[in-house]
């Protein structure tokens, strides 16, 4: 097994090994992952945050050994909490970083860092304030940054970066937590999860304080949740059928 680690921003994560494949996910600056196949321009890989697998271009990702890897994993993560940061690399070069970079890695990767971050494990009710730096992202399909997002990415960032671990997908995040009866049992932060006509899980938003949600649809944005699912105002309709509430924590 031979392993990786990540000293770009923005790395996509493709479900085919060609440009033109589809981008499943993105992987941030500082994250680390196991190699699973080698090819000559590219590499299958699963990530160490939540086992995502796919494929990236060899030229953005660096090697590292198993005892790095490990040493890498044992150590608390450290977040970067504003919305773009700057790492200065070697020869006076610097590097931008999004929110949510695994800034914990510049020591290993012989960079440096001084701008703001996290290694907390914050309360539920922190989850809102997190979620509402995203506000307003451009909706992007795979996308984990405050310039393009995807549902479940965002709530896969603001989780991680108030210190909590959900799976990448809608789907596999519906797996999690437990399952609450009615709306009226949930609380600001829980999880909403959304299904389409043949009945698999296609959406994910935090619910909010008042029957308010908040979710990434054409941009991050928030919206009316009810019984039926999520009622868009600028629509003058439902635009997501509600499937489950999850509460995580």
């Amino acid at each position: 097994m031979q392993y990786g680690i990540f000293s770009l921003s923005i790395v996509p994560m493709r479900s085919e090994p060609t440009d033109k494949s589809e981008l499943v996910t993105q992987i941030l600056y500082g994250e680390v992952c196991k190699v699973l196949e080698v090819r000559k321009k590219w590499s299958r890989i699963r990530l160490a945050f939540d086992n995502y697998e796919g494929w990236i271009d060899n030229k953005q990702f660096e090697f590292i050994s198993e005892d790095d890897y490990t040493n890498i994993l044992t150590e608390t993560p450290v977040l970067s909490t504003d919305l773009v940061d700057m790492v200065a690399m070697e020869q006076n070069t610097v590097v931008s970083i999004p929110l949510g970079s695994t800034v914990g890695s510049v020591s290993f990767l012989k960079h440096t860092f001084e701008g703001n971050a996290t290694s907390n494990v914050f309360p539920k009710d922190h989850l809102i304030e997190t979620a509402l730096l995203y506000l307003n992202t451009p909706y992007l399909w795979g996308g984990k940054t405050p310039f393009g997002i995807d549902c479940s990415g965002f709530t896969q960032m603001v989780y991680k970066l108030n210190g909590y671990r959900l799976l990448r997908d809608a789907s596999q995040q519906a797996t999690q937590g437990e399952a609450l009866s009615f709306i009226e049992e949930s609380e600001p932060g829980d999880l909403a999860f959304f299904d389409n006509a043949e009945g698999a899980i296609v959406h994910v938003g935090i619910i909010m304080e008042d029957h308010y949600i908040i979710h990434a649809h054409g941009k991050v944005r928030i919206d009316r949740l009810d019984h039926s699912g999520i009622f868009n105002y600028e629509e003058r309709a439902h635009t997501h059928k509600l499937r489950v509430i999850k509460r995580i924590i």
